[in-house]
């Protein structure tokens, strides 16, 4: 059976705004979608890759916002993305907890290797796509090429940097 390549997007940062000092997104009406985020996965597409989203949601372990709130927001994502552009995730997939109770929560490589397993991911060929290191690591340690957006620390493992979401299209096309 061939294994699929996938990119891994991070979530807030990246598929949407980032909740700045609000710290989460806790309903679909605070959800904005980064308008390049579309044409990253038209991009991702055509190069043959599946896409899926791997994000860190400690709202819920915290009781901010319920898993199963969370789980109609990334519906609603999901159904936004199929019907006004006609594209589709291959899964969404979150971690709930607090730091340092679980193998999922990044910079632990949990949600990537689920994701594999599921769908029978080839990790080597894959991408980890962030705006933080603890992305970064996630996907390094999970095997993965990693991509950091937006201003970089002085010191950075990714792979490649990019300065910011709109040049990340054009940069996925090359490297794919």
């Amino acid at each position: 059976m061939s294994q699929k390549k996938c990119v891994f997007f991070d979530r807030d940062g990246i598929v949407n705004e980032s909740p700045g000092v609000e710290g989460y997104v806790l309903g679909w009406e605070k959800f904005r979608l980064m308008p390049e985020f579309p044409e990253c996965l038209r991009v991702v597409h055509r190069h043959g890759y599946a896409a899926a989203i791997v994000t860190n949601q400690r709202a819920v372990a915290l009781g901010l916002l319920s898993a199963d709130q969370l789980e109609t927001m990334h519906q609603d994502l999901r159904n936004l993305l199929e019907r006004e552009y006609g594209l589709f995730l291959l899964d969404i997939i979150y971690c709930p907890h607090q730091a340092g109770v679980c193998s999922c929560r990044k910079p632990e490589p949990g949600m990537l290797l689920t994701i594999a397993a599921r769908h029978a991911v080839d990790l080597h060929q894959s991408w980890m796509v962030g705006d933080s290191e603890s992305d970064v690591e996630a996907g390094q340690r999970a095997g993965c090429r990693t991509i950091l957006v937006g201003s970089p620390p002085a010191v950075s493992r990714a792979d490649i940097r990019v300065d910011t979401m709109q040049a990340l299209p054009a940069r996925l096309d090359a490297l794919l």
